[in-house]
């Protein structure tokens, strides 16, 4: 009975973490605010693409920093790690109230991506030395549970900022307190990290991993799989703005369904990928993500958007721990290495929106960021068939 409680001593301030990494999917909330905020003055067809610039700089920091990330956390460990990307966190969520303009939005938004480029690739890492590894998948999911409610709350919080405080940019205060509690209960709980390899490690030497089919088309699946996550957060408001004629605040409340489903899946895999096949969990989910996706790109209906948005957020909330754990577990003696790498497919996060906004804008439609993402989720399905198999060695 000790034992057990314990161990949630030590695993309850890790997967408090998570909530801190979901900050960053803020983006979505801040990209519809920027585009009537501080983009109304330009071209009507350059709005979208400007706007997207938004998720573009801070993902873009997963392709620079994640690497150099795992090679750090070899140095100072994983918990210091963790403990220098809440710092980073903090200051970066006062700029935008310093001087709320475009530029120093995408410098607060690129100093929050590497920030949380260094929370995702040492908080994940770090939870495996306080759980087991026969349950790594499912404590994986759960922290992107912590994570997916992190994100569902985020428009509730910028609408209670708003209209109680009097700008939606009083969230990132809001922000900065919470992880400044997470960074004092982490400091306070004694974790025992394992050891790692007595190596030199280089950039080359990690991105060789990469040779690997396998870990290539994984780390492929994080960066399309990120993708949609982003492209669907930052998308859904402009749709429902588009074919809606909702309000930026209103219009605020698309992510907030995505998020909101996207957290009943994660809370319901991390029981159902404890017990049942990953493979076949994988397979179904985004099967029908991708036909909802699909579905999508035809809807004029209010409900039915939501409802939409509700079934991706649902289908696709597991399908990132479970690329991840499979990749650790492939090379469990590489696991900080791997985590770098891994998480720089994050930069889905910046290459994804970044078409979307172009091909929307040549369209003149939301149909252009659809299209981007229906594509990747059809990457998906394929790595759900052929990567599934080579692992479980079928």
């Amino acid at each position: 009975m000790q034992t057990q409680k314990n161990k949630y001593v030590h695993v309850l301030p890790v997967l408090f973490g998570f909530f801190v990494m979901g900050f960053c999917d803020v983006v979505g909330i801040t990209s519809a605010h920027v585009k009537v905020d501080l983009l109304s003055d330009y071209s009507p067809d350059f709005r979208d693409t400007l706007s997207n610039l938004i998720p573009v700089a801070l993902f873009s920091m997963f392709l620079i920093f994640s690497v150099p990330t795992g090679i750090l956390m070899n140095k100072i460990g994983r918990k210091k790690t963790v403990v220098l990307s809440n710092v980073l966190t903090i200051v970066a969520m006062f700029l935008p109230l310093i001087d709320y303009t475009f530029v120093v939005s995408l410098t607060a938004f690129a100093l929050l991506g590497i920030a949380n480029t260094i929370l995702q690739v040492s908080l994940n890492p770090l939870l495996t030395n306080v759980v087991k590894g026969d349950k790594l998948t499912s404590s994986l999911t759960a922290g992107q549970f912590v994570k997916a409610t992190s994100s569902f709350s985020a428009p509730f919080i910028a609408a209670f900022a708003a209209t109680a405080l009097g700008s939606w940019r009083y969230i990132f205060p809001i922000y900065a307190v919470i992880t400044l509690l997470s960074t004092i209960w982490l400091l306070a709980t004694p974790i025992k990290e394992s050891s790692v390899e007595e190596q030199v490690n280089t950039f080359g030497s990690v991105m060789g991993i990469l040779k690997d089919r396998t870990i290539l088309l994984l780390f492929l699946g994080i960066l399309f799989v990120v993708g949609v996550d982003v492209g669907i957060n930052t998308a859904s408001s402009k749709i429902l703005m588009e074919r809606g004629g909702l309000s930026a605040i209103n219009a605020g409340y698309g992510p907030s369904v995505y998020f909101a489903f996207r957290t009943m899946g994660t809370f319901l895999g991390t029981f159902l990928l404890a017990h049942y096949s990953s493979e076949k969990f994988f397979k179904w989910n985004i099967i029908i993500a991708a036909l909802a996706l699909f579905m999508l790109i035809f809807a004029g209906n209010e409900v039915l958007i939501f409802g939409l948005f509700a079934v991706v957020g649902f289908t696709i909330a597991n399908i990132f721990p479970i690329i991840f754990g499979m990749a650790i577990q492939s090379r469990p003696d590489k696991a900080n290495e791997i985590s770098g790498l891994m998480i720089t497919g994050v930069f889905g996060g910046a290459v994804i929106p970044f078409f979307m906004g172009l091909l929307s804008d040549a369209l003149g439609s939301q149909v252009g960021a659809v299209l981007v993402i229906l594509l990747s989720a059809l990457y998906l399905v394929y790595i759900a068939f052929a990567v599934h198999r080579k692992v479980s060695g079928v």
